[in-house]
C-alpha cells in the first residue's frame, strides 16, 4: 500500500489568492510514485480507493490537528 509523509515543520498559516488557511506539504516518496500512479485512474470516479484516499486524508488531517492545537495558531 502506498504511503505519504507530511513535513510538519513546514506547515504554514497564510493568505493565498484571498484565501486564509494552512499550507500542508504532502511528501510522496520517490519510491512510492509508481504505486500511487497505479492506484489512480482519473477516468474513474471511484479512484483512488477509499483505503488509499484515507492514507492521504489522515496524514493531512493529523498535521492540521497538530498545528491547530499549538497555542500560538490563529
Amino acid at each position: 500500500m502506498p504511503s505519504v509523509d507530511i513535513d510538519t515543520q513546514q506547515v504554514k498559516f497564510e493568505v493565498v489568492n484571498d484565501t486564509t488557511g494552512f499550507i500542508i506539504p504532502v511528501i510522496i516518496p520517490v519510491d512510492q510514485i509508481p504505486e500511487w500512479e497505479a492506484a489512480y485512474d482519473p477516468a474513474s470516479s471511484t479512484s483512488p480507493s477509499a483505503a488509499n484516499s484515507r492514507i492521504i486524508a489522515r496524514a493531512v488531517l493529523d498535521a492540521l490537528k497538530a498545528v491547530t492545537e499549538t497555542p500560538d495558531v490563529p
